[in-house]
């Protein structure tokens, strides 16, 4: 099974797609590029990252998931673990993917005040780069420390909690009514007050917990919204099914997406 992700190797994105498969992993630019490979056939599954526990959800990913028609199979929890790699204690510049280097704020100010931070593609692309460069000290996981690079310090993330929730993508045909949780896309195409409250109390009504709720910009026009939710219960509920047909009774003037119900896995 072709499974497609954000690269290079050694990526967190690379270790959760490591979880879904034995088989090849290839890498994509952008989460864009892997939705597109997927809905074109041109890979079984797309591993992209929604959201982190510290920096929030990925709106790369939510806009993608409201443009491109994909089914959620599956949710993928990692720990973040940061760690700061370099040839040696002696470097002035931090680089590392922005949300890395938002993540481990607190520790720069403290050990390494001093330090230019550098915003790079990835994790695994600033290892890459103080591989080259001495005077550079990459965050990463720590088993990305190879060769001449070093571990100077481990588990720097502010935040011990720290974790990312990535979506197991496949083609729409694929989505399936089994699993835990389920999430959808929400376009009501209007804008009045009390729509929000109308659009959550279905699942209210119902005793079905909201695990996310999160807006986003339509692109149609200023001011116009859609809006992504997960829920804990799964498409075979008959609780689920109700609350879905008021939903859809409400953004009858829109639309409403059902990405699927799928079940979550944590992994180290």
């Amino acid at each position: 099974m072709e499974t497609v992700t954000l690269g290079p190797t050694g990526t967190y994105s690379h270790r959760a797609a490591s979880a879904v498969t034995d088989d090849g992993i290839s890498f994509a630019e952008s989460v864009r590029g892997i939705a597109d490979a997927v809905a074109n056939g041109d890979a079984d599954r797309g591993v992209v990252p929604i959201e982190n526990s510290i920096e929030g959800s990925v709106t790369e990913t939510l806009d993608t998931l409201a443009d491109v028609e994909l089914a959620v199979v599956r949710e993928v929890v990692t720990p973040v673990r940061h760690a700061l790699i370099a040839q040696s204690e002696n470097f002035d510049t931090v680089a590392s993917h922005s949300q890395a280097l938002a993540q481990v704020r607190d520790y720069l100010d403290e050990n390494y005040p001093d330090a230019d931070r550098e915003a790079v593609a990835s994790t695994a692309q600033s290892v890459e780069i103080a591989r080259d460069d001495p005077t550079v000290a990459g965050i990463a996981h720590p088993d990305n420390a190879t060769g001449d690079l070093q571990v100077i310090a481990e588990d720097i993330q502010d935040r011990t909690s720290n974790s990312t929730r990535f979506f197991v993508v496949a083609p729409p045909s694929e989505r399936s009514q089994a699993g835990g949780k389920s999430s959808f896309v929400v376009y009501p195409n209007a804008n009045y007050p009390g729509l929000l409250l109308e659009l959550l109390e279905p699942f209210a009504d119902r005793d079905i917990n909201l695990s996310r709720v999160e807006s986003r910009p339509s692109g149609e026009r200023l001011g116009d919204y859609l809006f992504h939710i997960d829920v804990d219960a799964g498409l075979y509920e008959d609780r689920t099914q109700a609350a879905l047909e008021e939903l859809e009774a409400i953004a009858a003037d829109g639309w409403v997406r059902r990405l699927g119900s799928y079940d979550v896995e944590h992994v180290v």
